[in-house]
């Protein structure tokens, strides 16, 4: 498989079986026994916590598609629970519950494993605060199926910040990105306050920012071989389709 077929291939599946994990009640209830609030404060502070005891324009700096409000509720909510640290680890340890449960029993996890370490361990980070960040967190090895749903949210997050670099490239701000992509309500959903509709040039943009984001990932798969990359993405597709 050429590289920007596997990019192509896996993009999206990575990304939603990541909101998956995100969105699911039993994620927020992880949370909720932690000490955390309902709302975002787990989310926010367990995502996030992996840039440590940063103010909260850090964090929106570093993570760019949710709205300021959203973030700063969310992360300053979260303080009182845990610190930082604390938090990160609590939702790592929520992601790898969350990949027990829904990762297939019958998915090659061990080979999946093995393909997405090696992915991970050779990216070029620069400019990638957040994938640096969580590709630093302890991924445990004797949780194969914890382990490959921590890899999974590594590896979304590489893409998620190639998109906020690509964004910028493109001459788009994230909350303009966030509306050409979505719509202004979907937009506002995210923390947006009375996002205006965007325009058929800004539409344009964020389309060259899609592509702009593949060619960026392009090196990211490039650690593999052709054979490998078929491999990799019949296992992101065999993990995820479920």
């Amino acid at each position: 498989m050429e590289i920007p077929q596997c990019v192509a291939a896996v993009a999206r599946p990575l990304h939603d079986f990541g909101d998956e994990f995100m969105s699911d009640g039993a994620t927020a209830g992880i949370g909720l026994r932690a000490g955390f609030s309902p709302g975002r404060g787990f989310y926010c502070r367990g995502r996030f916590g992996v840039l440590g005891e940063v103010p909260v324009a850090v964090v929106q700096a570093v993570q760019g598609f949710l709205g300021p409000r959203l973030v700063t509720t969310g992360w300053l909510e979260g303080r009182p629970v845990m610190p930082a640290e604390d938090a990160a680890a609590c939702y790592a340890r929520a992601v790898r519950a969350w990949g027990r449960a829904h990762v297939p029993a019958d998915a090659d996890v061990e080979h999946f494993n093995h393909l997405a370490r090696r992915l991970i361990d050779a990216a070029d980070a620069d400019a990638l605060p957040l994938f640096a960040a969580w590709r630093a967190q302890p991924c445990p090895d004797d949780d194969p199926a914890g382990a490959a749903m921590q890899r999974v949210h590594v590896l979304r997050e590489h893409r998620g910040a190639c998109h906020l670099v690509a964004v910028r490239a493109s001459g788009l701000s994230a909350r303009t990105a966030m509306v050409a992509n979505l719509g202004a309500e979907r937009a506002a959903h995210y923390g947006w306050q009375d996002p205006r509709p965007a325009d058929p040039a800004q539409i344009a943009r964020r389309e060259h920012a899609e592509r702009l984001t593949d060619e960026l990932q392009l090196p990211l798969y490039a650690e593999l071989t052709g054979r490998e990359r078929a491999d990799f993405a019949r296992l992101v597709a065999a993990m995820t389709s479920a």
